[in-house]
């Protein structure tokens, strides 16, 4: 299990908000955190700290009037720190060369891959082509219904028909470096994590994967350790206190540094 940065921004700042509060109209979500701080201040944050391998995600769609500002806060954290983030929110195999050449190590990628709700594989193909095998997330964040957990895309705000499962995750695994996965109903909330999801993802033994979602304490990665089995990252987002919250960065650190390494 790794430690996960993350830099989440929204109408220029950067911010912690309730995932499935999210509104393309008028650019709206319910706010945890406002910071008064920019991207290129917490990658260097999180670098102080050797950490790597996080996601900084642009959360207004790209036909907002805000897509502009998050770009110019994402490009800063990239400066700031090459190499070092993924980044994801509206990447395209057109846009997506873009952002690596800014220093991104990977680009993040969900909504692309779907069309009329059904993962394409001609779609997939493109990034893959576009970004490379090695540069390429796949973001399957997803939405409890019923005894399973479904992909949604368009900023977590549409459903698709695509079930997050292992054998998806097995379809999908020679075609990407990593996954990136939050439970979008728990994003925002510090209420827990959703741990039946963590022990899906603990059944996967491939790529790299990274839950994010209702993390709140030191017994919650705990819990994630345990029901992951050890192979899931994590990230925290508004319980971090950076973002205003309880839970100190130096705690988790040390904490992940001192499990049992499989």
């Amino acid at each position: 299990m790794r430690f996960r940065p993350c830099i989440d921004i929204h109408n220029g700042k950067v911010k912690q908000i309730v995932g499935g509060s999210l509104r393309d109209e008028q650019d709206r979500a319910a706010e945890n955190f406002v910071s008064d701080r920019d991207s290129a201040w917490y990658a260097g944050k999180y670098g102080e700290k050797g950490l790597t391998g996080g996601h900084i995600v642009l959360l207004n769609p790209v036909s907002s009037p805000c897509y502009e500002e998050d770009l110019k806060q994402a490009f800063g954290a990239l400066e700031r720190a090459p190499g070092v983030w993924q980044i994801g929110g509206g990447i395209t195999p057109d846009t997506a060369p873009r952002f690596l050449a800014a220093g991104a190590s990977h680009v993040i990628v969900t909504s692309w891959l779907f069309e009329e709700g059904k993962l394409s594989r001609k779609r997939l193909d493109a990034m893959r082509e576009a970004a490379g095998t090695e540069h390429l997330v796949i973001d399957l964040s997803c939405r409890r219904r019923g005894d399973s957990y479904v992909v949604v895309t368009d900023r977590w705000q549409t459903f698709t028909g695509t079930q997050v499962t292992l054998s998806l995750l097995e379809e999908l695994g020679e075609s990407c470096s990593e996954f990136l996965i939050h439970g979008v109903d728990s994003e925002g909330m510090a209420q827990g994590p959703e741990t039946d999801l963590v022990e899906l993802l603990g059944g996967w033994d491939g790529c790299p994967v990274t839950y994010a979602g209702g993390i709140r304490s030191l017994d919650d990665i705990r819990q994630i350790a345990s029901a992951g089995k050890g192979r899931v990252d994590v990230t925290v987002g508004s319980a971090l206190d950076l973002f205003g919250g309880d839970l100190p960065l130096d705690e988790i650190c040390a904490f992940i540094e001192n499990l049992p390494k499989n």
